[in-house]
């Protein structure tokens, strides 16, 4: 029996393979032409601790981790009883028998397969075990091994010894399942066209997005989630003339970035909300002296600390108000992560063309998920540079002239007339400092005008569901494609709903979300944290009555959570808002 997708979670101790063992399964579905789905949990030690790893694979688009789980491969025990109730109708069980006792009665399909003591006494290599699995996974499903064996030949290819050892775990573990097992379960991917597909991270796609859209120079400390945008950028600016430094700090990090950035070079910084907090007083500065620069959080769920590997969007507030005095910023957020990509390119329009500093706002989930997608167009992609001076302008040059749209001409060194003092004090059109009351009287709302301008630009909305829906679900972030799963579910079932799902958080784009407000009963909106901070923004802005809910488990939405919801508010109407 043919299936169009299946979700496969993977799961067992940290260090011995879980994670890469979903890696490559997924690269080599992708290069199949197969869509794919993940999500990834680890602990925070390098080793130990309980790890597991989602990957849904389907012959058309999938745009959440799924309901459930059809397949369950336990490395140990604690993989087996962390996640055996998760396993759907007709699931199916893969497990070691030397270190899983299954209960009775459990998955309806179970598979013994001895990893451990083919990798240790028939093969002589234990650090192939994932490789075995990977390989009788792919036996099991119907995915070719040549799909990844390209994979490890590429890995291994300066290393003969290693390379044949890993080929020979693979094509063991895919022999097993279809020379040594009876197959009864009804999962078999669907053949599809062989359209090769990228495979890439959500910090993968942030940093691609930014070097087309020009960022030459990066500096970053070290943070989870957001460190492989750091990895990436010190790999591939060289190749572009770029600089990628690791600073000492975030401080460091983000006052290199404005330096860069008044140099006349696009510039750009990752970090999570920790460094986040450390960089709120340059991101004041940035914006006084009207200095464009992109700032990456990828959030984590806190407070302090917090658990740095699980998921949260709880850094919004902190985007769209941290810092003392009222000043300008643009925040923006990615719904996947192919969007993740066109999205870092317009942040880095925005903060060039508005002169302001622009925060996006990735997770864990998104920042670590992989999501398969077609090679992007590049040359289709539209990039602004900053306004520069005229050499008219430069004869009498005002820095901070006030103009109609809040935005102003701004020089490089080496521009003959172009010398101005960008201080964090008040100042007047040429940066003067000495008459600060004067000058604060104009710059206030000079500054301002650039988000009124910046909102004038922002397209309309796109809806995702019929005009005529009841209920409407508003999200942000990593939620795009879960709800819109959740929508389709509810009107399959003959309820009217339906979603927008704004990228620009501020300015709001607020003619599109107030019509959408406007022309349903119910709003509701999902959000991976304990407060409901985008539904109290929402309130805030319009006066409306949001339903909320909250999750904070450190875990993303499943399309069943969402659509509960909206079936509990289509028989009860906004009764409460509900905490997961």
């Amino acid at each position: 029996m043919e299936k169009n997708e299946i979700i496969i979670r993977l799961a067992g101790e940290g260090g011995e393979g879980v994670i890469s063992t979903g890696d490559i399964f997924t690269q080599g579905s992708a290069r199949t032409g197969y869509h794919v789905f993940t999500f990834r949990t680890y602990p925070a030690e390098i080793k130990g601790g309980h790890a597991w790893y989602q990957v849904r694979v389907g012959s058309r688009h999938v745009r959440s981790m799924g309901d459930g789980v059809d397949v369950l491969v336990a490395f140990n025990a604690e993989g087996y009883y962390n996640h055996k109730h998760l396993l759907n109708k007709d699931g199916v069980l893969v497990y070691d028998p030397d270190t899983v006792t299954p209960e009775e009665n459990g998955a309806t399909f179970s598979y013994p397969v001895p990893f451990n003591s083919i990798a240790r006494k028939d093969l002589d290599f234990f650090r192939g075990k994932n490789l075995i699995v990977t390989g009788f996974m792919s036996g099991l499903f119907g995915l070719e091994p040549s799909s990844l064996e390209g994979l490890i030949r590429a890995r291994f290819a300066r290393r003969a010894e290693l390379l044949d050892k890993n080929l020979k775990s693979l094509y063991t573990g895919y022999d097993f399942a279809t020379k040594k097992i009876e197959k009864r379960d009804p999962y078999y991917l669907t053949p599809v066209e062989k359209i090769g597909r990228l495979v890439l991270s959500g910090n993968d796609a942030i940093a691609a997005g930014a070097l087309t859209a020009g960022c030459r120079f990066f500096s970053g400390y070290p943070i989870t989630p957001a460190s492989e945008i750091l990895e990436t950028m010190s790999k591939e600016l060289p190749k572009l003339g770029g600089v990628s430094l690791q600073a000492e700090d975030e401080m460091a990090a983000i006052g290199m970035v404005i330096g860069a950035s008044l140099a006349g070079v696009k510039a750009m910084t990752a970090t999570s909300g920790p460094g986040l907090s450390l960089m709120t007083e340059f991101l004041g500065w940035a914006s006084m002296s009207e200095t464009p620069c992109v700032i990456v959080d990828s959030q984590r769920a806190g407070p302090s600390t917090g658990m740095p590997t699980k998921l949260e969007q709880a850094d919004l507030n902190h985007a769209l108000f941290a810092g003392h005095g009222d000043f300008p910023r643009i925040v923006v957020a990615s719904g996947s992560v192919e969007d993740a990509f066109y999205r870092a390119i317009d942040a880095f329009n925005l903060a060039e063309k508005y002169q302001v500093p622009v925060i996006f706002l990735s997770d864990q989930s998104l920042s670590h998920r992989t999501e398969s997608m077609l090679r992007p167009d590049t040359a289709q992609t539209r990039v602004e540079d900053r306004l520069k001076p005229t050499s008219e302008q430069l004869e009498n040059y005002q820095r901070y002239a006030v103009t109609e749209s809040g935005v102003s001409p701004m020089s490089v060194p080496g521009m003959k007339g172009g010398t101005y003092v960008a201080p964090g004090l008040e100042h007047d059109e040429k940066g003067h400092v000495d008459k600060p009351l004067q000058s604060h009287l104009v710059m206030m709302p000079k500054r301002s005008r650039k988000l009124d301008a910046a909102q004038r630009d922002l397209p309309p909305l796109q809806r995702y569901g019929p005009a005529d829906a009841k209920i409407g679900v508003i999200g942000w972030g990593s939620t795009e494609g879960v709800i819109q799963e959740a929508v389709d579910r509810a009107l399959a079932c003959g309820y009217k709903v339906a979603a927008m799902h704004p990228k620009v958080l501020s300015p709001l784009p607020e003619d599109s979300l107030k019509r959408f407000i406007d022309s349903v009963d119910h709003v509701i909106v999902p959000e991976v944290n304990y407060s409901g901070q985008f539904a109290r923004y929402l309130r805030s802005v319009f006066g409306s009555d949001i339903v909320r809910l909250n999750k904070y488990g450190g875990l993303p939405f499943t399309p069943g959570e969402i659509y509960q919801k909206i079936e509990e508010v289509v028989n009860y109407g906004d009764h409460g808002n509900t905490h997961r």
